[in-house]
């Protein structure tokens, strides 16, 4: 007597492939073409011969949300005006511009999630979940993923050990406190760690990290304490770079978003591809870029076959299928410029 299939409007899938996933796979799907469910027991397969996602999917896309204000120095931090601010005075329109993020930003990029049915990632500034806890815990609540970008929207590579452990823990702290999520994932300042940081991390509870642009699939580095992931960043698509605010293209960002999608959409049929895209609070929460957002997502939804997901799931499955999942063995990051278990 043959199994009664599990039916998800694209693919009919076996209770017996169900219950194999889901003893790898303890974390909720994101999104996936038009079927949307939360409960992973009931969705996630694993792959077949022809993909190495969940689902069969040839392609998994995923959103970072950076929250960061009221993280940043009150003199000194980075805007639309290039003049600097002088004697250290507090840049008072800066830091209403990054303010602009929690009152405008945040919730427009949410509501936008919500009527696409995807969940995200987003990476809390410790000091910015201080002074908006309930903006924090309302992403969580939507379904997304708290992550950590340290205590203060600043560099911490320069740091002692003792207090760049404290730098990152601080920034835990704030957000479990206010979410009542522990992260696992993390990400510094414009990507910037020091060589010791991985293993920082690791000791931390953390899973991965996003900070390396060198591959379009995540990996698995071995570190002193075991198997750490990296969930590739991209500086391209990055909108603090795509968006330089003089002569921002509304058309030409969407195009590279569409290009970019669908030249890994087409590799995926063949190997495992992901498309990761990095929002920030204060410059894609703007009305008319979050429309240029929402013409993309109706694009990249309306194919099949895409996974989005929150990059803990994706550390998750990529730990979960170490036989397809690269490994790449380092050195310490001193003699290879790479990261690493220190030396």
């Amino acid at each position: 007597m043959s199994e009664p299939p599990f039916d998800d409007d694209q693919h009919r899938i076996s209770r017996r492939m169900v219950i194999a996933a889901a003893a790898a796979l303890a974390v909720p799907i994101a999104g996936y073409g038009d079927a949307v469910s939360q409960d992973a027991t009931k969705v996630a397969r694993m792959p077949d011969t022809k993909s190495t996602w969940p689902h069969g999917a040839r392609l998994a896309v995923s959103f970072s949300l950076m929250f960061e204000a009221g993280g940043q120095p009150i003199s000194g931090a980075g805007g639309v005006i290039p003049d600097p601010i002088q004697q250290g005075l507090p840049d008072l329109p800066t830091n209403a511009f990054f303010e602009y993020g929690v009152y405008e930003g945040i919730p427009r990029i949410l509501d936008l999630f919500d009527k696409h049915k995807i969940k995200i990632s987003s990476f809390m500034i410790g000091h910015a979940v201080d002074k908006a806890p309930d903006l924090a815990r309302e992403i969580v609540k939507r379904g997304h993923e708290a992550a950590a970008h340290g205590r203060t929207w600043e560099n911490s590579y320069a740091l002692d050990p003792e207090a760049e452990r404290r730098f990152i823990a601080d920034g835990v702290a704030s957000i479990e406190k206010a979410t009542g999520q522990k992260p696992v994932g993390w990400n510094a300042y414009w990507m910037r760690n020091s060589p010791r940081t991985l293993d920082i991390l690791q000791s931390l509870g953390f899973v991965y990290h996003i900070d390396e642009p060198s591959r379009d699939e995540p990996f698995i580095v071995p570190l002193k304490g075991g198997e750490f992931v990296t969930i590739p960043y991209t500086f391209h698509l990055n909108d603090i770079v795509s968006f330089p605010f003089v002569g921002w293209d509304a058309a030409a960002y969407e195009q590279a978003l569409r290009d970019e999608f669908d030249q890994l959409y087409e590799e995926g049929s063949h190997r495992r591809r992901m498309m990761v895209v990095s929002l920030h609070d204060r410059i894609s929460g703007h009305a008319n870029r979050v429309r240029s957002l929402d013409r993309f997502l109706t694009y990249a939804r309306s194919k099949p076959d895409v996974w989005f997901a929150r990059k803990d799931e994706i550390a998750r499955w990529a730990l979960s299928t170490r036989s397809v999942s690269p490994i790449i063995e380092r050195g310490p990051p001193t003699i290879t410029g790479l990261p690493g278990s220190a030396a």
